[in-house]
């Protein structure tokens, strides 16, 4: 299982890190909108263990996601197994139903519109996000998928595209995580 490599950055505008990638030779691609449900386990508190279970619609396209605790403290690293799934809204529900007679139990909708830029840095096609998260706002993330062994050094990709951006504001939580406790403070 590969590891996730990534950063989350919040930001006031998206605006200069766009122009930033560009001039880097990214392209960005069209807004999509993303629908990610996550559900806790049955059997363990997955807020406890730092794991997710995610179905994820984009479009029509449908992929269920396991996402283990993360492994470091600087970055949101953990190991990522994605499946894609068949298309189409009647999957996406029927997936959830399954999840559901399971003992699986919904725990809140991330919807974001994301557009993709692929940055070349230091000998790596790091995957820039430019997000809008309703509820929360505007972030970067950036992100390497690797074997266990390439680790340490898609870290430090990561860490130095980050610098060149000017992104210092770095964000662990998910989005999930902010959105549950902007609904419990407010």
């Amino acid at each position: 299982m590969n590891y996730e490599v990534e950063q989350k950055f919040p930001v006031a505008d998206l605006a200069p890190i766009e122009a930033d990638i560009t001039a880097l030779g990214a392209s960005i691609s069209d807004t999509r909108l993303e629908v990610d449900l996550y559900f806790n386990h049955p059997a363990r508190d997955f807020a406890q263990t730092d794991e997710a279970i995610r179905l994820r619609r984009v479009g029509p396209l449908n992929r269920i996601t396991y996402k283990g605790p993360k492994v470091d403290a600087a970055t949101k690293t953990r190991k990522e197994l994605e499946l894609p799934l068949p298309d189409g809204e009647s999957t996406f529900a029927d997936w959830s139903a399954l999840l559901g007679v399971l003992g699986f139990v919904p725990v809140g909708e991330v919807r974001k519109e994301r557009r993709k830029a692929w940055v070349e840095w230091e000998g790596r096609r790091v995957e820039v996000s430019l997000d809008r998260i309703a509820g929360l706002g505007e972030f970067v993330e950036l992100e390497l998928v690797v074997p266990p062994d390439e680790f340490e050094p898609a870290k430090a990709c990561i860490h130095s595209l980050a610098d060149r951006l000017e992104l210092t504001r770095i964000e662990r939580r998910s989005y999930l995580c902010l959105l549950l406790e902007r609904q419990s403070s407010g």
